[in-house]
């Protein structure tokens, strides 16, 4: 066989080989791809650990909150964690409880340290930008505890102005106070006590927030000069679950487990019992939209 056969023999085997590499690749690729696709690769994660661990403040009256007297005193319980428990008991997992605080939750989400973040936590359209949503479980609008006495000076959202609200750095409801002129006043993951207290003996002059949060709030230190304030009624509110984005598998499995629970009454059982109203439903009468702000 001469030189230029051998030459030719070479390049073609070669050739052979570097389409069978590609194709193999290209099989891999694809694999990977759909095992990918539709964000099915957090629900796979889930279910093979068996546990779904969600981000909860655990100091949300109503919510997200420790309950019990001396051996049950660190009880955790409330509405967002006792959807998540039945969630989790319906999809055939565990679901442990990771506690931190609200401004902490989007990012632990981000970092995997999380798979779900539960704390009343509104739908807004900045944050299905980054992240996605179950369906909603709670429905509420918003409000303001003030100082009994004269409602702190405020008759109308407009005199905010120039007020002190305590709320979380990037709460929805800070964002409101900010929007109508109020200094806020941030806290980390305290308790309902710290944000009341701090009201009630003039350090801050309102808190903005959600209607049922904040009637519990209040009705748990009737020692505190603060009330609900009773004509400010505004900015409708949906409440859900937060999940990673593209998280697709994850959601739809947690909303097939809300849907189950809101046909046969759960949801309507879980709010009644944590909000002595149902929740669960869009409440009734006209509640003010406010124009101008984006969330």
């Amino acid at each position: 066989m001469n030189i230029r056969k051998v030459i030719f023999l070479v390049a073609v085997l070669l050739l052979l080989a570097a389409c069978g590499s590609g194709e193999e690749n290209t099989g891999n690729s694809e694999e990977t791809s759909n095992n990918d696709s539709g964000g099915n690769s957090k629900w796979a994660e889930i279910k093979e650990a068996g546990e779904m661990v969600v981000g909860t403040s655990g100091t949300l009256i109503a919510a997200s909150y420790y309950e019990g007297e001396g051996e049950n005193k660190d009880q955790l319980t409330g509405y967002d964690v006792e959807v998540m428990r039945e969630v989790g008991k319906r999809l055939g997992l565990d679901v442990s409880f990771e506690i931190m605080g609200i401004d902490s939750m989007l990012p632990a989400i981000k970092s995997g340290r999380i798979d779900v973040a539960a704390n009343d936590i509104e739908i807004t359209e900045s944050r299905k930008e980054e992240f996605d949503f179950s369906e909603p479980y709670k429905y509420s609008y918003t409000t303001m505890v003030v100082r009994e006495d004269n409602y702190s000076g405020i008759d109308s959202l407009e005199d905010l102005k120039g007020k002190k609200a305590g709320g979380g750095a990037t709460t929805v409801y800070s964002q409101i106070a900010r929007h109508f002129g109020a200094e806020v006043k941030t806290y980390g993951n305290a308790p309902n006590e710290a944000y009341l207290r701090d009201v009630h003996n003039g350090r801050t002059d309102v808190i903005v927030n959600d209607y049922y949060l904040s009637k519990f709030g209040v009705a748990a230190f009737p020692e505190f000069d603060i009330t609900l304030h009773p004509k400010l009624k505004f900015h409708p509110t949906e409440q859900a679950a937060i999940l990673p984005n593209g998280a697709d598998k994850l959601q739809e499995k947690i909303n097939g487990a809300l849907k189950e629970m809101r046909e046969d009454g759960t949801l309507s059982e879980l709010a009644k019992k944590f909000y002595k109203e149902d929740a669960s439903k869009k409440p009734e009468g006209e509640i003010k939209e406010i124009e101008g702000l984006e969330l």
